[in-house]
């Protein structure tokens, strides 16, 4: 069963608990419509009995001799006794009517009606006066009011108040009988009935309401499932269909795009989604796009590899034989700063997915990675690294991540650096524009850059310099795109307009 239930949609899953709910609600109902009304007529026939048991001992005390006339007599002088009653009817033990409240001449023709008869009860009063109402064994049929008495006399219940229920036309009436004894002999009878018609009325409406509350119940969970179902479960089997296709890599399209235009968290979660899948989907195509990318790089330096080595062992002439190590090493090189790189650019990836965004300062950033390329590079080339900052601005504040900005600075100083001779100088300028973005500039003295679309130098494995071709990997200032980029800041290449060189002026976005 459970395991049934478990592989239902979600729609189901939700009707079958409603149903199941429902089912429980009615059981309960049904249950209490049944106790509700033999509670009703023990509250109603427990003043009948309260009013026998007064009328008899007044019997008793006043020693009233069961006949018509003291009977008669009786029932004027103790009228008190029996206010709030419809009526009240005194037979004899041969079930003679002595007296009744309703008529006075005490007419038998007036109680030779029958009583249709619906539901036989008995009212059984313990030691304590607890009233217990049971079903009686008599079928439901037609009775006189000697049959009545007829059925009491016989019954076990005998000698003690024995309550009925009658309906009738539009009325609904208990009657509640009881003998009265003397010297333990039987010598007639008390009843009294009462137009209870308060009762059913009670239980009608509550059978109405609740008749009306199950259908109005009914029909919100008609309405609420119609609702789950457009609204939240049908986009959510579109959310499936979708992850589905993204699975088995199929062509096939799915209703999403009302999904991306909802503002709630369906809406966020669709267009979560979908920018992941996109966002994955990039990844595989860079990476494939990569992978032969560095395929086609790195079959050339092997082809020269290949053809050199050919030739070195078939030569004789040292010069010849010089050249060709030297195009050895140059081609050995330049496969293992591709393989270098590439695998430091795969390692950031990673590593800048689980890296967290805060607020930095360029300026400090910028003093320490010029210091250290000073202490490096200076000795070595007499190459000077200045950096110039714009002493309006105190702070140079913005958002990103430390080490990768020291990467980005790192990556363009050591392009400049490369392809500028010795003793040549480099500026780092940090300033802010009109928008107030801070602004980093790197500029050097070098040959500058010959492609006259500057946006073509940051493409994976580009290189307009060929004299340097094996130094460099052409993935250095792709490296710092991917960087610009992840902070959401621009990078403009080009060449310096005032004297021999390139500049490279990165934009980060406000803080």
């Amino acid at each position: 069963m459970l395991s049934i239930i478990r592989d239902l949609s979600i729609l189901r899953k939700f009707l079958f608990v409603n149903l199941v709910v429902f089912l429980i609600i009615g059981i309960f109902t049904i249950a209490y419509l049944k106790t509700i009304q033999p509670g009703l007529i023990k509250k109603k026939t427990s003043n009948h009995i309260r009013v026998i048991d007064n009328t008899i001992d007044h019997l008793k005390r006043l020693k009233v001799e069961f006949n018509q006339e003291d009977i008669k007599q009786f029932l004027l002088s103790t009228r008190f006794l029996f206010q709030n009653l419809d009526r009240v009817i005194f037979l004899d033990n041969t079930n003679l009517i002595l007296a009744d409240t309703d008529t006075l001449d005490l007419d038998p023709r007036s109680f030779s009606q029958r009583l249709d008869i619906v539901e036989f009860e008995n009212l059984v009063l313990d030691e304590k006066k607890k009233i217990d109402i049971k079903k009686d064994d008599v079928d439901n049929k037609i009775l006189s009011l000697d049959e009545i008495i007829t059925n009491y006399s016989s019954s076990r219940d005998f000698g003690r108040p024995y309550t009925f229920t009658q309906e009738f036309y539009d009325r609904y009436v208990l009657t509640t009988v009881k003998n009265v004894t003397l010297d333990e002999k039987n010598i007639g009878y008390i009843l009294i009935s009462e137009n209870s018609n308060e009762i059913k009325t009670a239980i009608d409406e509550r059978k109405i309401f609740i008749i009306r509350t199950a259908v109005l119940v009914a029909i919100v969970i008609l309405l609420f499932s119609i609702i789950l179902n457009r609204f939240f479960l049908k986009p959510i089997g579109n959310l499936v269909d979708y992850t589905r296709i993204i699975k088995s890599k199929s062509s096939k399209k799915t209703k999403i795009e009302n999904l991306k235009k909802r503002n709630d968290e369906l809406g966020i979660l669709t267009n979560s989604l979908e920018d992941m899948t996109q966002e994955l989907q990039n990844r595989a195509n860079t990476a494939e796009n990569f992978s032969t990318d560095l395929v086609h790089e790195i079959r050339n330096p092997l082809a020269s590899l290949k053809s050199a080595s050919e030739i070195i062992s078939e030569t004789e002439d040292k010069n010849q034989r010089d050249k060709l190590v030297n195009i050895l090493s140059h081609d050995v090189n330049r496969i293992e700063r591709l393989i270098t790189d590439y695998s430091q650019m795969l390692k950031d990836e990673v590593a800048i997915s689980k890296e967290q965004m805060i607020k930095v300062d360029l300026k400090e950033i910028a003093n320490s990675v010029v210091d250290d390329f000073n202490s490096i590079y200076y000795p070595k080339s007499g190459i000077k690294i200045s950096i110039e900052i714009d002493k309006r601005f105190k702070k140079y504040e913005i958002i990103g991540i430390e080490n990768r900005i020291e990467q980005i600075l790192a990556n363009l100083l050591e392009n400049s650096i490369s392809f500028s001779k010795n003793n040549k100088k480099i500026i780092v300028k940090l300033s802010k524009n009109k928008n107030n973005k801070v602004t980093l500039d790197v500029i050097d003295e070098g040959i500058g850059f010959k492609e006259k679309d500057t946006k073509k130098i940051f493409n994976r494995f580009y290189s307009n310099r060929p004299d340097k071709f094996g130094e460099h990997s052409g993935l250095g200032l792709n490296i710092v795109k991917n960087l610009i980029d992840l902070h959401g800041g621009k990078i403009i290449a080009g060449n310096n307009s005032d004297k021999k060189g390139a500049k490279v002026e990165i934009i980060f976005p406000n803080a």
